[in-house]
């Protein structure tokens, strides 16, 4: 199935009362990019959520949000008394007192609140352990990012097939024009020589053999049957069951080489009109592929 490089995946969950949520966004990209904003204090779990990504995903730019709320978590803060620094806070204290006559009437709840007296630190949780529980919730994300790119892709697919049909359409168009162009070019060299001629005979064997040089020269035969191909290609390509987006651009570029070639060979204002419609279609199909993982 056609995936898009464009989509959004989010999934939440609570685990030991840590609520988990992992958010991911990815954009067209030509290689695979991520953009990882973790907690500082889980850092580790970068390398897991790149390799697990880069198992899943082969391309486009992503921004992947993992955020840890330990709210409603059983709390894992401890607090602790500098006691050494609460001796000296103290030992100067009763000599401040003593010197200028002052109560020393200091209590428990003052000293606590003295500078780097307490201290309150919180045990962070094992990394290793901590992705164990992150695991599920990215594996959920990027199947909700997937789906979204997967459906996108779809309607990329369809869009692309529909603009295929209307190339062959218009350059169905353009071969039927050209028998036309030789009857016309005939009809227009006979007139002109008869005009030269003055009512003479016209020499038809020389005539045809004009007529025939022109018509291979407008012949676009082996241009329609390799344009064909490629379009071939393309739809074939589209249905391919892996990424396709890094191979398909070849065939665009060959598609444009054979409209060019084909303009070049006809000088007809009908088929110019065509072969600048083909041309745009061309290049919309291009730009949609790019978005194409």
């Amino acid at each position: 199935m056609v995936k898009s490089m464009t989509g959004f995946g989010r999934a939440s969950a609570v685990t030991d009362g840590v609520a988990i949520t992992v958010e991911i966004k990815s954009v067209n990209h030509r290689y695979l990019e991520l953009n990882a904003r973790i907690p500082r204090a889980y850092m580790q779990l970068e390398d897991n959520i790149r390799s697990y990504i880069s198992t899943r995903l082969s391309r486009g730019k992503l921004d992947l949000n993992l955020n840890l709320d330990f709210s409603a978590a059983e709390s894992n803060k401890k607090v602790s008394v500098d006691k050494k620094l609460l001796k000296n806070y103290l030992d100067e204290i009763s000599a401040v007192a003593e010197e200028f006559g002052l109560t020393n009437d200091i209590s428990a709840s003052t000293v606590l609140r003295l500078s780097d007296v307490v201290t309150v630190s919180q045990d962070e949780t094992d990394s290793s352990q901590m992705w164990l529980s992150v695991k599920p919730v990215l594996e959920e994300a990027v199947d909700a990012l997937i789906k979204q790119r997967e459906a996108e892709g779809t309607r990329l697919c369809a869009d692309i097939s529909a603009k295929l049909e209307t190339i062959k359409d218009r350059v169905a168009v353009i071969n039927a024009r050209v028998p036309v162009l030789t009857e016309e070019y005939a009809s227009k060299l006979r007139k002109r020589i008869e005009k030269l001629l003055g009512g003479a005979d016209v020499d038809e064997q020389r005539l045809l053999t004009e007529v025939a040089i022109m018509a291979d020269k407008i012949a676009i035969d082996e241009e329609v049957v390799r344009l064909g191909s490629h379009a071939a290609a393309l739809e074939e390509a589209l249905c391919a069951d892996k990424p396709i987006g890094k191979y398909i651009d070849n065939s665009i570029q060959e598609m444009n080489r054979e409209v060019n070639t084909i303009s070049s060979k006809i000088g007809d204002l009908e088929v110019t009109r065509i072969v600048l419609e083909l041309k745009s279609i061309i290049e919309q199909i291009r730009e949609q592929i790019q978005n194409i993982e």
